[in-house]
């Protein structure tokens, strides 16, 4: 068996610094790095994406909407043509300093609002969707199984990729429970890791009401903004080596 573990990373902002990217780094295999509208300017941007290239992370471009004050974790109401584009400046930018860092971008995945929005949100979906189709329909798309974004992307012709979430709590529904709620975001290295095994093994994970739910991963996430990132993300890949599951890129 084989998985691979993304995070997000560059989420810095001039001399506001968020999470140890270089340890996260150490550790994942592909990393979905801001593009400067929810997070990320460019010389944290160029930074990451050199780190991430030396050590032969994959390079993903994160989009979001633009929402630099919120972090990206408000709906923005959008028209369709105009988050095309954002999405296409986003990817654009991370291209070009991707490659002035010695990488490329591999795939998109969106960040925060925008992610959970086009869990349901055909036209926000189709968006992101129209965006990577006319920049580069071979890059992948990184998002929640079973999602309007996943099936706007498959319908395109677009390959799409499967995400599970190691530190967020799930409904019963298979969705991720808001971060408004308490208990959305876990904290023990060990539960964490413990819940990425069975995600991986069974294919299933246990939602807040105690229920199990079904899920299909080709990666799973380990937020590196969250507290005890790295710890998180070390105990997950040392309980999938300890099960003989190979940790690799999905790219």
């Amino acid at each position: 068996m084989n998985i691979d573990l993304n995070s997000d990373v560059g989420e810095s902002f001039g001399r506001w610094e968020l999470g140890d990217d270089e340890a996260v780094l150490d550790v994942v295999t592909s990393a979905n790095v801001a593009c400067g509208f929810h997070a990320g300017d460019p010389q944290t941007i160029g930074r990451t994406c050199t780190w991430a290239a030396a050590r032969d992370v994959r390079i993903g471009a994160q989009v979001s909407y633009r929402d630099l004050a919120g972090f990206g974790r408000r709906f923005v109401d959008a028209s369709l043509r105009e988050l095309t584009d954002d999405v296409v400046y986003q990817i654009g930018a991370l291209q070009a300093l991707a490659s002035a860092s010695g990488g490329r971008v591999r795939y998109v995945k969106p960040h925060g609002a925008l992610y959970n929005t086009a869990v349901h949100h055909k036209e926000h979906a189709q968006a992101i969707v129209d965006a990577i189709a006319a920049l580069d329909a071979s890059l992948p798309v990184l998002g929640l199984p079973g999602s309007a974004l996943l099936a706007a992307a498959e319908k395109r012709g677009l390959r799409t990729v499967r995400e599970a979430f190691a530190d967020r709590a799930y409904t019963p529904e298979g969705t991720l429970v808001s971060r408004r709620e308490p208990g959305a975001v876990l904290h023990d290295p060990d539960v964490v890791a413990e819940r990425v095994l069975r995600m991986v093994t069974e294919g299933v994970v246990e939602a807040v009401d105690g229920s199990v739910v079904s899920i299909d991963v080709d990666s799973v996430c380990v937020h590196g903004d969250s507290p005890g990132a790295v710890e998180m993300a070390r105990a997950v890949r040392a309980r999938l080596g300890d099960a003989s599951i190979l940790v690799q890129p999905f790219t």
